[in-house]
């Protein structure tokens, strides 16, 4: 594995890039298109199968998709990166999703996609973040949802989007 010769330059560089992804997965299920946009440089380049080109266009298809849906659930499992130099360097994320969908009835469906992110990741400016994303899946099913544990704990409280979630208050 790559690295950089000064330890701690290393470890900033890994935490940076870490936060950038934190930043896309958080930015998907809030709907929050600014964090989103903060996990790339504004020249990046996505590939996630049914859409391929540039961010303006990869936000457009994101969040008209994701806006259809009740909720989303991001998650990543173990990350590997190389730090090539001072401001490159490449990884591979594993991730798991959840999307709460409904199907042409309109009964609630739960849709789960699994797969790995193959970045490029760049440092401008003092800044991580992703040039080239691919998505490459690995599995998804969708399956009907019931709620029910949500019906049988009407209390429980459910994350929102638009600013509305209890994370998105300052003093949480």
């Amino acid at each position: 594995m790559a690295t950089l010769a000064d330890p701690l330059a290393d470890y900033v560089a890994r935490r940076d890039i870490t936060d950038a992804l934190h930043r896309y997965m958080r930015g998907l299920d809030r709907l929050d298109e600014a964090l989103f946009r903060s996990a790339f440089h504004p020249d990046a380049q996505i590939d996630c199968g049914v859409y391929a080109g540039d961010l303006d266009g990869f936000v457009t298809f994101a969040f008209g998709f994701l806006g259809q849906m009740q909720a989303s659930h991001h998650m990543l499992g173990q990350s590997r990166i190389a730090i090539h130099d001072a401001a490159r360097a490449s990884g591979e994320s594993y991730f798991q999703a959840w999307h709460g969908i409904r199907d042409a009835d309109g009964a609630p469906r739960d849709l789960f996609i699994a797969g790995r992110y193959i970045d490029a990741y760049a440092c401008r400016d003092g800044q991580w973040c992703i040039v080239r994303r691919t998505l490459i899946s690995e599995w998804a099913t969708d399956m009907a949802a019931t709620g029910q544990a949500h019906m049988n704990a009407p209390q429980t409280l459910r994350s929102a989007r638009g600013g509305h979630d209890l994370s998105d208050r300052p003093a949480w």
